[in-house]
């Protein structure tokens, strides 16, 4: 008997683009207000969460032929951005959620893919237990999956859980016995499955990135989905994991820039040698902040076109598709992660000293930048950019780019 997974409230339908974002719109109002309280006091956001998957946001994607609105990747991007600008980590939980939605799509059975797409729709949340901290490499794991008195079981040891604490499912990166990787849809309530409040990042404080242990937890075989094949052969699911990074920056970004602006209006004063009244006044803070404007619009036309070519890499999946949607998703991600950084610096350099005051906060901002864009590095993503357009070669096919 399969296991059903009940959200914790039934989840409300979005059948169109601007439902989506309207929806994530007025959530961003209701979390930013108490954004900067949750991270210098570390207080999990549980009631945000549970409110953002009743609101449906998280069963914008999937399919028409189960019940969802199948919308675009432009979108989601999009509604990303509102919700990470509110706050950085409630924006970061669902990146793992879609994906997890994203590799059924790919790689699950029809009786997985309507069962637990239902569970989507009906509010059910998918964390994530897919590193592992005492690994020689990223992407090398240990976790084994395994029969046991032909009961499939799974013992190991997960960390960077991002929204693992909390999820209904936790979709889990295991090794099979084939040696082949699987992606274990493992129910909260599993026994032997525990979760720990171990993050201790300087940034994204609140994302529940903490541990996973899994103790010889019995696993319901339809709850098995195949992973490692969704990067043998060419799909969507890398590029779409970027998409959602690079989306998260961008929302870093324009948190930093708006509470930026709100101060050197309100609280910042004038270099001496300037020789205006008021802060705003200064050419070379005008100078700045123009230069900065111009590079966030940039980063939302980066990722509308990385989106497009996501959906384009869906609608039809082949090397070169999934291809050009990884060097658009590149260019976005490298483009997001530099200017996140470049938003939170600015923020304190035109602010002043004034700005640097714990009881504002403001350092989250880039705390925040910097925490999240060390998911991977982008001093890797121009070279390969660079050598797709040049020389044709097609960047690797994986989680990272």
């Amino acid at each position: 008997m399969t296991t059903q997974v009940a959200p914790a409230q039934t989840a409300q339908r979005i059948v169109s683009a601007e439902q989506a974002l309207e929806t994530a719109q007025r959530l961003a109002e209701r979390f930013a207000p108490s954004s900067a309280e949750r991270d210098s006091q570390r207080r999990l956001p549980i009631a945000e969460l549970a409110t953002l998957f009743a609101s449906g946001l998280g069963a914008i994607t999937v399919p028409r032929e189960f019940g969802g609105p199948a919308l675009s990747n432009r979108v989601l991007a999009q509604a990303i951005v509102i919700l990470s600008q509110a706050d950085a980590s409630i924006g970061q939980v669902p990146q793992n959620h879609y994906y997890a939605l994203e590799v059924l799509r790919v790689n699950g059975s029809p009786s997985q893919q309507r069962r637990l797409y239902r569970e989507a729709l009906a509010g059910v949340h998918f964390g994530n237990a897919l590193a592992e901290f005492t690994s020689k490499a990223a992407h090398h794991r240990s976790t084994a999956l395994y029969r046991q008195n032909g009961q499939w079981r799974l013992s190991g040891q997960k960390f960077y859980a991002t929204g693992a604490l909390y999820a209904g499912r936790i979709p889990t990166a295991a090794v099979g016995e084939d040696g082949k990787e699987q992606l274990v849809f493992l129910p909260r309530a599993t026994p032997g499955l525990s979760l720990t409040d171990d993050w201790s990042g300087f940034g994204q404080r609140t994302t529940g990135s903490g541990s996973v242990t899994l103790d010889d937890c019995p696993v319901d075989e339809q709850d098995i989905v195949p992973f490692q094949s969704a990067f043998e052969r060419p799909t969507p699911v890398g590029p779409l994991a970027q998409l959602l990074h690079a989306a998260i920056d961008q929302g870093i970004a324009k948190a930093a820039w708006h509470d930026m602006l709100d101060f050197v209006r309100t609280r910042s004063r004038p270099w001496i040698d300037s020789g205006v009244e008021f802060a705003g006044q200064d050419p070379l803070t005008l100078d700045r902040i123009g230069k900065l404007s111009a590079r966030l619009q940039a980063g939302d036309a980066l990722l509308e076109a990385a989106g497009e070519a996501v959906d384009a890499a869906q609608r039809h999946s082949d090397e070169q598709s999934v291809a050009q949607a990884s060097i658009e998703v590149a260019k976005a991600r490298a483009w997001t992660t530099e200017i996140s950084l470049a938003a939170g610096n600015l923020l304190f350099e035109l602010a002043g000293s004034r700005a640097t005051l714990q009881e504002h906060n403001l350092d989250r901002h880039w705390r925040n930048a910097r925490t999240h864009t060390l998911h991977d590095p982008v001093r890797w993503k121009y070279p390969a950019i660079g050598n797709y357009l040049l020389n044709g070669v097609l960047p690797p096919r994986r989680g990272t780019l």
